[in-house]
């Protein structure tokens, strides 16, 4: 038998972690490592206390037919990005690694496009989270350094980036 590499190991990690979602759309796993050291994990779900959309039935964006990527501000779920994040000190996470996997809530495939919403990329960002990992099939993964969001800020119109760039270069 082979040995499974890290990278893998740890989002076979992130993989168990999503089977606690709540959400009936997309079931997120995260962790967050250090020194390979699991620091936090978090998935997606209604906050602690609230109801979520597994136990109502209900998915309030599915209802009015949003999109997947919009109206955030309407969804019942905490991120699990942002909930591995909560559940870590700042000074744990410096220079640490985000794994994250998604499968899809309805058909529970692995969702090939995965990756951080623009909400979770600035707590991310200011957690000191230096890598993120997703994975995008069986043993495949994207490997993005934070550094890439942080100058290819996706908040701004791609008329004001070129300038930051160039400005922010070091």
């Amino acid at each position: 038998m082979e040995r499974k590499d890290k990278m893998n190991y740890y989002l076979d990690i992130a993989e168990t972690v999503l089977e606690r979602s709540t959400c009936l759309r997309r079931k997120y796993g995260a962790i967050i490592v250090l020194n390979d050291e699991i620091i936090s994990t978090g998935y997606n779900g209604a906050p602690r206390g609230r109801r979520n959309c597994l136990d109502l039935n209900f998915c309030m964006r599915d209802s009015l037919n949003i999109p997947s990527g919009e109206r955030y501000e309407l969804c019942r779920s905490v991120h699990a990005e942002a909930n591995a994040i909560i559940s870590a000190a700042r000074r744990d996470m410096i220079g640490a690694s985000l794994y994250l996997a998604c499968r899809d809530g309805k058909a529970g495939e692995l969702m090939a496009d995965t990756t951080s919403c623009t909400m979770c990329r600035r707590l991310i960002i200011n957690a000191g989270i230096s890598n993120v990992v997703c994975r995008v099939g069986k043993d495949e993964y994207t490997q993005t350094a934070i550094r890439d969001w942080v100058f290819n800020d996706d908040s701004l119109p791609d008329s004001l980036t070129p300038n930051l760039k160039a400005r922010r270069a070091p």
